[in-house]
């Protein structure tokens, strides 16, 4: 659970975890009966993976619900989760009688108890905190008991609320500090004032936070309960009420605004799960893959705590019109808190397309590709797609006397299944690709029909823990033919399952929109018989990264479809390296000497040794040196920002006369050229490409 791996981030819960409405008593309303009765029809007859709805369905259900609505256990009394407990088996049944008792129930339970609470944070507030205690916090919620009467919930609500404002205090003394080193006559503010401000910021913050909570609706809870349902089907299959259904239509269609950046819900928290290639995240370049996000400000403005608040609330403070600032407060994932600073934008499709360098190895040329997704448009015919560009950008590689070609699909999120195939048939005669499985149904082999081969020499393939979907079919394709050298993390993503949006009206005829469905109906699997889901692709040659030891990907959502196979695909494996394992084994030597990949694995450890850390320290000189712990720990690791190989890289000659004459594209490409040179990743990919050698028998052959 990733709240009990991010220790730092309690103090932002209590300002906006209260999502839940205060309006009246639910009613008993058809359209929920109905949606309830389709919601179990659509989804027992049409997941690839259904569910056996009984008493082990049923118990999950209530205890994921219950975990979404009061995940830090400060609303909740132990007597309520007895009375609840009554109905831990009996949702199953209560699904198939369109009986809405239990949600009803616990719905009107927590407004009750909502309701109770409000005065608490007014009333520990208006009282000085005392931060010389050695008092502690741990912020594994499987380790806290509900608790048992007002008095405990209390103490839970002071403690959580003092290290909200402790955080704040640490903030406010930093910036003090930092002005009295910037003009000598400054009056710092003492401690007592400080302390005071912190605890006013907090209570604003939990006022507006009570405000935001009294916008929700019903509805938005109902889907709560509906989502518990859908979800124990596989993550991925999700309840969209009308009014998300028409926000998502209108993110499908419409161009991309903001950030650049997909976000996930993780239970409190909002987690950033994707970079869009193009986007301006992308382009800043502080914002990872796994950071959290705890405040929004606006520009200069106050920053708004958005821990705890509903994803699309979220999103809504985060997005904005083109040119103006966002500045987002992360947690890093190696435990430091940073403020980003973004220009919101729209996404640039060039930043999308391939693109290609040449680098001088010991006096041998060999190509780089970048691939940052699959892309095509089935809208314009004539439109160019990835796998169209790979061609021709391989043929112009080829004449430049390319040798040998490492393609990157690092943080490559997928995209369009056709090109994957089309792409892979580039390196290899015609034969299976991937194996695409409805429910029930034999898997359908997916194959690239031209013989063409337009690149035989060397291929390197280069993925890490974020090449996902399209791109890991492309990887598994690859592998599986013994057609390239797959290097990289431990593993790719392993998102291996096929979604579709389902219009739920179709199957009523009340006049009222009950929105619709996001379901997972395919499942991808590679050549070889095995699934992509979960297990993604293994790398020939795993590199160490800052993720080596966390899950990230499929694996760290909650009850992904399992891992499985299918009979293999009748396939020839290419078999024309004379050294592929040699070359293999050589790299593993080199990586287990070098000292910068020994240093990033010593750091990946340390990230998930401090994930795992979940005390927190309510005594302000014990918090403040935990946090210079951290912020010292991290240093260690600065010296792998300063690396720099003596590899050259340029633009191929095609692209020098664009560069001429495109100053905004000429400044990309030496960006990208300068990340190129200091990345150690590329460059081992280089070292094995140089020694990879084809068979001669293999050209005489061809000739």
């Amino acid at each position: 659970m990733m709240i009990r791996k991010f220790k730092f981030l309690l103090p932002l819960i209590f300002a906006v975890s209260l999502l839940i409405s205060f309006q009246t008593k639910a009613t008993t309303d058809p359209k929920d009966k109905a949606l309830l009765t389709i919601l179990k029809y659509v989804l027992t007859q049409g997941h690839y993976s259904p569910q056996e709805i009984d008493d082990t369905f049923s118990e999950n259900v209530y205890n994921r619900f219950l975990e979404s609505l009061d995940p830090a256990k400060r609303y909740f009394l132990q007597s309520d989760i007895d009375e609840f407990s009554a109905y831990k088996k009996l949702i199953d049944d209560q699904i198939n009688s369109e009986d809405l008792t239990f949600f009803y129930l616990v719905y009107e339970r927590l407004t009750q108890r909502i309701e109770e609470s409000k005065p608490y944070y007014k009333q520990i507030l208006a009282t000085k905190f005392n931060f010389d205690n050695n008092d502690t916090y741990d912020v594994d919620y499987t380790k806290i008991n509900y608790p048992k009467n007002v008095e405990e919930k209390i103490k839970v609500w002071h403690k959580q609320l003092k290290f909200s404002t402790l955080s704040r205090l640490n903030d406010k003394i930093t910036i003090e500090n930092d002005k009295k080193k910037e003009d000598n006559t400054y009056t710092v503010k003492s401690f007592d004032e400080l302390e005071k401000e912190s605890r006013e910021t907090t209570l604003s913050n939990m006022d507006d936070a009570f405000i935001r909570i009294q916008e929700l609706t019903y509805s938005d809870w109902f889907s709560t309960y509906i989502n518990s349902i859908s979800e124990e089907f596989d993550p991925h299959t999700t309840y969209f009420d009308p009014s998300v259904k028409k926000r998502f239509d209108i993110s499908m269609a419409g161009k991309l605004e903001g950030i650049g950046a997909r976000l996930q819900k993780k239970n409190d928290y909002t987690k950033v799960s994707e970079l869009i290639s193009g986007g301006p995240a992308w382009k800043q370049g502080d914002l990872e893959v796994g950071d959290l996000i705890l405040k929004v400000a606006q520009g200069n403005g106050e920053p708004l705590d958005i821990v705890g608040m509903r994803l699309d609330d979220a999103i809504e403070y985060i997005k904005g019109k083109k040119g103006t600032e966002v500045k987002l407060t992360v947690k890093k994932i190696d435990g430091t808190i940073s403020v980003i600073s973004i220009i919101r934008d729209v996404v640039e499709l060039e930043e999308t397309f391939v693109k290609s360098s040449i680098v001088k190895k010991d006096d041998r040329t060999f190509g780089v590709i970048n691939l940052p997704k699959f892309y095509i448009d089935f809208d314009e015919k004539n439109f160019r797609n990835s796998a169209t560009d790979m061609a021709q950008e391989i043929e112009r590689l080829k004449a430049e006397g390319a040798e040998g070609l490492v393609l990157d699909l690092r943080n490559n999120g997928g995209g369009s299944l056709q090109t994957a195939i089309e792409i892979s048939g580039l390196f290899i005669n015609k034969g299976p690709i991937v194996q695409v499985k409805y429910r029930d149904r034999d898997a359908d082999v997916k194959s690239d029909v031209d013989a063409k081969i337009h690149w035989d020499k060397p291929l390197v393939v280069l993925v890490n823990e974020l090449s996902a979907s399209a791109s890991e079919i492309f990887a598994a394709a690859m592998q599986d033919y013994g057609r390239a050298v797959i290097i990289g993390g431990k593993q790719t993503y392993g998102k291996g399952t096929v979604q579709s949006v389902l219009d739920l009206n179709r199957y009523h005829n009340l006049k009222e929109d009950i929105g619709a469905l996001k379901m997972t109906i395919q499942k991808f699997y590679r050549i070889n018989g095995g699934s992509t889901q979960l297990e993604g692709v293994h790398s020939d040659i795993m590199l160490p990264d800052r993720y080596t030891y966390m899950n990230i990907g499929e694996r760290d959502l909650e009850n992904p479809l399992k891992f499985d196979k299918v009979p293999q695909a009748n396939y020839t494996i290419w078999n024309n390296y004379e050294n592929f394992n040699e070359a293999i084994n050589n790299s593993k030597k080199r990586i287990a000497n070098n000292t910068y990949f020994k240093l990033i694995d010593k750091n990946a450890k340390w990230l998930k040794k401090s994930q795992d850390d979940t005390l927190v320290y309510l005594n302000y000189e014990a918090y403040k040196n935990d946090l210079e712990f951290h912020e010292n720990e991290s240093s260690k690791y600065d010296v792998l920002r300063d690396y720099k190989s003596d590899l050259t890289y340029t633009s191929p000659l095609y692209e020098k006369e664009l560069i001429a004459n495109d100053p905004d594209l000429a400044e990309k490409r030496t960006a990208w050229h300068k990340n190129l040179k200091k990345d150690l990743y590329v460059e081992e990919a280089l070292n094995v490409l140089s020694e990879l050698k084809i068979k001669p028998q293999y050209h005489l052959v061809k000739n």
